[in-house]
């Protein structure tokens, strides 16, 4: 695959255009299709951003030879349908977080993957940022010891929202623990692996979908206090503490672009600013990965995905947390 990776992109909201603009920034990459169910919104998309073929539905961008690799920007719920879907055409695919809405989800997905041949990651873009790459890497050298407390959240004020639309509509699996309970849970997960016992609680709003829920990940040796929701904001500076010192990710931790390092009594930042947004990197894994001919990513695997859906699908059933659609 000597020519540019050639890119497709299924769902025209937000994230879509954070992450076109980023592909623009990726010398080998080029965005060639996007689509929509609405025609006009995919006309204006790719003429904002000089893509060649515009459609009004998902079948036809599926089916455009021109393309190597699909990312699937739509709501949760249809993750799992259109990926798999997309791998059936033959085509790769980077799938927004979270990969499917529950574990069984995932499974179908990453089977399908595994029979087409094609290559499949969870765009959690969060595992290729700079910072919290360099953070991880600091912990294995073992810079400030042994980790004893983690401490991760992510919130901002959401209860004011149309009803119907996605983070506070249960039809579309709405709520907080899905939508960004997903980032405290994934550095837990990427710091200190999956925890021995998981003690949760979880507040509801008036639509039926959970706007806040506070989770305690215990491991034999350490403990990470998590938190999401829609009801307030929250600082999001992370703090990672061990036996020689502490790691601080500076606010908004799960795009950050700095971290400081306390020991013994003194602090020292460093700034290490993602590319663009920083959908950047992980772009440039999807493309590494594809270009080496594999079909997942060692930096975020297959069963990185399903240890992380585990962990969502454990808190849900604490605090009975379900959907319409899968009763």
């Amino acid at each position: 695959m000597d020519q540019k990776i050639r890119w497709g992109i299924i769902g025209l909201g937000n994230i879509a255009h954070h992450f076109a603009k980023d592909l623009g920034l990726v010398k080998d990459g080029e965005l060639v299709a996007v689509a929509s169910r609405n025609k006009d919104k995919a006309s204006e998309f790719a003429k904002a951003y000089q893509v060649g073929s515009a459609y009004g539905s998902y079948a036809e961008l599926m089916e455009d030879k021109e393309v190597d690799v699909i990312y699937i920007a739509t709501p949760h719920t249809s993750h799992a349908e259109l990926s798999i879907l997309c791998m059936e055409h033959g085509k790769h695919v980077l799938c927004e977080k979270p990969m499917g809405v529950n574990r069984k989800e995932v499974e179908q997905m990453i089977a399908v993957a595994q029979k087409q041949e094609v290559f499949l990651m969870e765009a959690l873009w969060s595992r290729f940022n700079p910072t919290i790459y360099k953070v991880k890497e600091l912990v294995d050298q073992g810079i400030i010891g042994d980790i004893a407390y983690l401490h991760a959240n992510f919130a901002f004020y959401a209860l004011d929202r149309d009803e119907k639309s996605r983070l506070l509509n249960p039809d579309l699996a709405g709520g907080s623990l899905l939508d960004i309970g997903i980032y405290p849970i994934f550095l837990a997960y990427l710091i200190l692996g999956k925890p021995d016992r998981v003690l949760s609680a979880a507040n509801f709003h008036t639509t039926g979908i959970e706007a806040q829920t506070s989770m305690i990940f215990s491991y034999k040796n350490a403990q990470a206090v998590l938190y999401s929701g829609l009801k307030s904001k929250s600082e999001m500076r992370a703090e990672l503490s061990g036996s020689q010192g502490s790691i601080f990710i500076e606010p908004r931790w799960h795009e950050a672009s700095a971290y400081s390092i306390e020991k013994e009594g003194s602090e020292e930042r460093f700034e290490l600013p993602p590319t663009g947004k920083g959908y950047f990197h992980e772009i440039l894994e999807v493309q590494a990965c594809l270009r080496a001919n594999k079909t997942q990513s060692m930096l975020w695997s297959h069963q990185n995905s399903l240890d992380l859906i585990e962990l969502m699908d454990l808190v849900r059933a604490q605090n009975n947390i379900t959907f319409p659609f899968e009763s």
